[in-house]
């Protein structure tokens, strides 16, 4: 097992460069609707990715998903997934969602043409999981841990991995065989919480995907592309070098990173 990596990005030579080095989506992200309220002032990422990137990166690569992040549910649906199909997503992604009604209206519009993802960021997603998973036609989950650490009034993100929150949800999932992931890593040995911890409760969690955080790569910046290409290069097989090891470790050392990532966390908040 390996992480499948996402990368938010509508630069086409950054997204070629994503590809040549194993980044196995390109997340092409269209939500607006209500962001920058929910995530004022905030080191987030907030897109105004349009359906021509969508054409862009189409033409650009050759066997890199497009997964693309529409907005929450609204009257528009309809015709912003039928655009973005037809523009050439392979993955729909629908966000800030609370109910059933909505998940459900949203796998009519889809109909099965592209897979589904649902990314979980609300506090009524974690109430309702039961009656939202029970909707059919679900291809994957994401636990988007920036807007719900918000919704639980967090001080930190990471903090729902050590409360149970985010654990709660992967049963879930993994109890109807819908893969998921949650949230986004840096590079090795960088983020507020060193990223081999993170990685380490991806595989304890049994999680199968993963966003590349802007950390690891802020491609907006005055960065010289070579820095960047070198950036994708050695940053990628990094952590693919440490996945290998992660398979080699046995239940006493997930149970150790767990108290480790959680005593990093604190750490984190207590200095808030």
């Amino acid at each position: 097992m390996s992480l499948k990596l996402m990368y938010i990005t509508n630069n086409p030579e950054v997204m070629a460069v994503s590809e040549k080095y194993g980044i196995d989506r390109i997340f092409i992200d269209m939500e607006s609707l209500g962001k920058e309220e929910r995530q004022p002032k905030m080191d987030t990422v907030k897109s105004s990715h349009t359906i021509k990137d969508i054409e862009t990166a189409k033409k650009t690569l050759t066997k890199t998903e497009i997964l693309v992040r529409i907005n929450s549910l609204n009257p528009n649906t309809e015709t912003e997934v039928n655009k973005v199909i037809e523009a050439g997503a392979d993955v729909i992604m629908l966000p800030y969602f609370k109910s059933a009604f909505e998940v459900k209206k949203f796998i009519e519009y889809v109909g099965g043409r592209v897979k589904t993802c649902l990314l979980f960021e609300t506090d009524d997603s974690v109430n309702n999981v039961d009656e939202i998973l029970a909707v059919k036609g679900i291809d994957e989950a994401h636990i988007g841990i920036n807007d719900m650490h918000l919704c639980y009034k967090k001080k930190f993100m990471f903090e729902l991995l050590c409360d149970g929150t985010v654990e709660y949800l992967c049963k879930k999932f993994k109890e109807k065989n819908i893969p998921y992931g949650f949230g986004g890593i840096a590079a090795l040995g960088e983020g507020d919480v060193p990223s081999e911890l993170i990685i380490g409760e991806h595989y304890r969690l049994g999680s199968t995907m993963t966003i590349m955080s802007r950390k690891f790569c802020r491609t907006n910046e005055n960065t010289k592309f070579e820095e960047i290409e070198e950036r994708f290069k050695n940053g990628i097989s990094q952590i693919r070098s440490f996945e290998a090891t992660l398979l080699t470790k046995d239940e006493k050392f997930f149970s150790d990173n767990q108290k480790i990532f959680c005593e990093a966390v604190n750490n984190v908040v207590s200095k808030m």
